[in-house]
C-alpha cells in the first residue's frame, strides 16, 4: 500500500551518499528513483546539470525522499525518525550502524544522530508499556534509569521497572 505521508530529507550534496547507507542498514530496503538536476532552472537551484537531485527510498516498505537542495536548511534534534525494537540486538544492531561516523555527544535516551546529521530514537517496543504502568512508582524509576542510558538496555529497564 502506497503511503501518503513520506518524509523528505534535505541535504546539500548527500542525498544519493545518505540513501545508499540508510538502504544498508534497513531489511527490505532499496532505492527507488534517482533524478537528475537540468539545465533548465539553474539560475535558481545552482546544481551542475547531471548531479543528483533527488533520490526517493524505501526503508522497510516506508517511502522517503532524500533531496539535495544545498546549504540553505540543516538537519535538527525537532525532527527525528524512530524506530521500534523488538529485542536488544536490534536495539544494538542500529545503534551500533547508525551512530557510526555521527556525533557521540549527541546520543542520549536512545538518541543517535548520524554522519548526516539526521537524529534517529532507536527504542525498544517495550519501552511506551513499562512508562505508562498505572503504578506512578514504576514508571518513575524507569524514566530515571532512561536519563541516564544512552543506548538503552531493556535488561536494565525491566530490572528498574520491576524495583
Amino acid at each position: 500500500m502506497k503511503t501518503k505521508i513520506n518524509p523528505c530529507l534535505w541535504f546539500d550534496t548527500q542525498a544519493e551518499d545518505a540513501a545508499l547507507f540508510y538502504t544498508s542498514i534497513f531489511k527490505n530496503s532499496k532505492i527507488t528513483v534517482i533524478s537528475r538536476y537540468p539545465e533548465a532552472g539553474q539560475e535558481h537551484h545552482g546544481k551542475p546539470p547531471g548531479s543528483v537531485m533527488v533520490v526517493a527510498f524505501e526503508l522497510n516498505g516506508q517511502s522517503f525522499t532524500a533531496l539535495n537542495g544545498g546549504l540553505l536548511f540543516k538537519f535538527n534534534e525537532a525532527v527525528s525518525l524512530q524506530i521500534e525494537c523488538a529485542d536488544q540486538s536490534e536495539v544494538d544492531y542500529f545503534w551500533e550502524k547508525l551512530s557510526e561516523g555521527g556525533d557521540p555527544n549527541a546520543q542520549q535516551c536512545g538518541w543517535v544522530k548520524d554522519k548526516f546529521g539526521l537524529s534517529w530514537q532507536v527504542v525498544p517496543e517495550i519501552l511506551p508499556s513499562l512508562m505508562t504502568d498505572p503504578d506512578p512508582a514504576k514508571s518513575a524509576r524507569v524514566m530515571a534509569a532512561l536519563m541516564q542510558m544512552k543506548k538503552l538496555d531493556i535488561a536494565g529497564l525491566e530490572r528498574e521497572f520491576a524495583g
